[in-house]
C-alpha cells in the first residue's frame, strides 16, 4: 500500500511556534558564526601588510583559495544534504570550520595559514547552503521573508563584530586573536545544535515515511496543531494512503538541473548568485586595504570599516518588514537598483561623515540584496534536488570569484576605488534590469507547488531527463511564474 505524509503542505500550513524560533536561532547561529569567520579576512589581512607577514599578492591569494574552497564546500553540502541529510550535513562543516580555525590561528607562515584557510572554507561554503536551504523547507512561505530577513541580521552581526572585534584584538593580540575566536564560536555553536531535527520533506523524498510522520508530529505538537482543523490537506495529521506517493523514492541525478523546464531556473539562480557575491565580496573584503592604500593608519581603516559594515544589520532588519508585503523577486529588484546608485555615489565622498554614511547605505543594499538572493535561490528547486540546486548555484558563484580578487586588485591599481566601486555598481544596474526581464517570483509559491507529489517516479536514477522535464512542464509552475 502507498503512504504519503504531505510534509511539505503540513509544514506551509503551520503557524509560527516554538519549534520555528528554535529553529531559527540554530539556523541563524550557524550563520553568524559562518559570517564571521568569513569576514575576519577583511580585519586580517589589512593588518598583515604593515607586519610583513603578508602582501598584496599572498592576501589576493588568501582570498582566492577561499573562494576555491567556499565553492567545493559549496558543491559538498549540495550532495551530501540530498543524500544523506539536511541535519548530518549541518553539523560536519561546522565542526570542520570550527577545528582548522584553531589551526589557523597557530601557522607559522602565509603559505600555511593559505592552505589552512582553504580547508576551512569549505565548511565555511557548505554552511551557507545549508542554513538557507533550511528556511526554505522549515518556514512557510508567506513568513519566509521575515526569517531571511532575521538569518541575514546573524550574518550581519557576524561581518559587524568581526570589524569590530578586529578593531580591538587585532592591536592587542595581532591576527591570531581572530583565528581563535571564531574557531571557539564555531565549536559552541556545533555543539548547541547537535540535536536538530531531520527535515520530514527529505525523509519522505527518501521513502522514510514513519520517520518523516514522526517529525512532523513532533513539529505540529510545537506550533500548537495536534488534529486535523479545516478539513484540508495541509493538515493532515498521520499517514494516508495515496496514489501519487511512489512506494520506494529514488535517487534524483543532478542532470535534471538542466532538463527543459528546469534549466530557466538553474540559469537564473546562477546570475543572482554571482552578483549577489562578487558585489558583496568586492566591499567587505577590500574595504579596509583600500583605506590602508589611500594614507590610512590600520586602526582608523578599522574603524571606518567596522562603522560601515553595521549595515549589515540594518539591511536585512528592514528586509524582514518589508519583503513578505513586496515579494521577494521586487524587493531584489528594489536592493539591487538601490545597490546601484549609492555604489555610483560612494567614490565622489570625500569627508569622513559621508564617507561613513553613504558607505553604510551601500553595504546596507549589498546586504540585503545577498540575503534575498541567496535565499530565493532554494526556493527554485523540489525537495529531490533542492540543496544540489542551491549549491550547484553557489558552487559556480565561488568559483567565478576566484579570480575576483586580482581583478578588483587590477582594478584598483589601475583605477583606483573608482574603478572598483564604478564596476560594482554597473554590476547591479545590469541585474536589476535582467531581473525585471526574466519575471522570476517565487514569493508565494509554496515547496509543495514547486515539486507536485509523484514528480519523483519521473526523476529517478536512470531516467532521461526529458521524461522528468515533460512532466514537469505540466505540473509545475515554470520560472517566468509571478504572484
Amino acid at each position: 500500500m502507498n503512504t504519503r505524509v504531505n510534509a511539505g503542505q503540513r509544514l506551509d500550513s503551520l503557524p509560527i511556534g516554538k519549534f520555528h524560533r528554535r529553529m531559527a536561532l540554530l539556523v541563524g547561529l550557524g550563520m553568524y558564526v559562518d559570517s564571521f569567520d568569513n569576514k575576519i579576512s577583511s580585519s586580517v589581512l589589512a593588518s598583515m601588510l604593515p607586519s610583513g607577514f603578508s602582501t598584496l599578492q599572498l592576501n589576493s591569494l588568501f582570498l582566492s583559495v577561499t573562494f576555491a574552497g567556499l565553492a567545493i564546500g559549496a558543491a559538498f553540502a549540495g550532495w551530501l544534504s540530498d543524500r544523506f541529510g539536511r541535519s548530518f550535513a549541518f553539523q560536519l562543516n561546522l565542526a570542520l570550520v570550527g577545528i582548522l580555525a584553531l589551526c589557523g590561528a597557530m601557522a607559522p607562515s602565509m603559505e600555511v595559514l593559505i592552505a589552512l584557510r582553504f580547508l576551512m572554507s569549505i565548511g565555511m561554503g557548505a554552511e551557507y547552503v545549508i542554513c538557507y536551504g533550511m528556511i526554505t523547507e522549515f518556514i512557510p512561505p508567506g513568513r519566509r521573508g521575515r526569517y531571511l530577513g532575521l538569518l541575514g541580521i546573524f550574518g550581519g552581526f557576524g561581518v559587524t563584530l568581526a570589524a569590530l572585534i578586529g578593531w580591538v584584538v587585532i592591536p592587542v593580540w595581532s591576527w591570531r586573536g581572530m583565528f581563535v575566536i571564531a574557531g571557539v564560536s564555531a565549536l559552541i555553536v556545533w555543539w548547541l545544535r547537535r540535536g536538530i531535527p531531520e527535515s520530514p520533506q527529505w525523509l519522505e523524498s527518501r521513502g522514510r515515511y514513519e520517520e518523516a510522520e514522526a517529525v512532523m508530529q513532533m513539529i505540529e505538537r510545537e506550533s500548537g496543531v495536534t488534529a486535523r482543523q479545516d478539513g484540508g490537506p495541509a493538515a493532515t495529521t498521520g499517514l494516508t494512503d495515496g496514489a501519487a506517493q511512489p512506494e520506494k523514492a529514488e535517487w534524483v541525478r543532478i542532470t535534471v538541473l538542466f532538463s527543459r523546464p528546469v534549466i530557466r531556473r538553474t540559469m537564473m539562480a546562477l546570475v543572482l548568485t554571482v552578483t549577489c557575491l562578487f558585489g558583496s565580496y568586492a566591499i567587505t573584503g577590500w574595504m579596509p586595504t583600500f583605506f590602508v592604500e589611500q594614507g590610512m593608519t590600520v586602526s582608523n581603516s578599522l574603524g571606518f570599516n567596522a562603522a560601515i559594515m553595521s549595515g549589515y544589520i540594518a539591511g536585512p532588519l528592514l528586509c524582514m518588514f518589508i519583503v513578505d508585503r513586496l515579494g521577494r523577486r521586487n524587493s531584489i529588484m528594489l536592493f539591487g537598483a538601490l545597490a546601484a546608485v549609492f555604489a555610483g555615489i560612494y567614490p565622489f565622498m570625500t569627508e569622513p561623515g559621508f564617507v561613513i554614511a553613504i558607505g553604510f547605505i551601500m553595504v546596507a543594499t549589498v546586504a540585503s540584496y545577498l540575503t534575498l538572493a541567496l535565499g530565493t535561490v532554494p526556493e527554485f528547486f523540489p525537495t529531490a534536488f533542492r540543496f544540489r540546486g542551491g549549491g550547484f548555484a553557489q558552487t559556480v558563484g565561488r568559483v567565478s570569484l576566484i579570480a575576483s580578487p586580482f581583478i578588483v586588485l587590477w582594478l584598483f591599481n589601475s583605477y583606483g576605488v573608482f574603478g572598483v566601486i564604478l564596476a560594482i555598481s554597473g554590476m547591479y544596474g545590469v541585474m536589476t534590469l535582467l531581473n525585471a526581464v526574466a519575471g522570476v517570483d517565487t514569493s508565494r509559491e509554496a515547496v509543495e507547488q514547486i515539486a507536485p507529489d509523484g514528480d519523483a517516479e519521473h526523476v529517478r536514477e536512470g531516467a532521461n531527463a526529458s521524461q522528468y522535464s515533460q512532466r514537469d512542464a505540466e505540473t509545475s509552475p515554470g520560472p517566468s511564474h509571478s504572484r
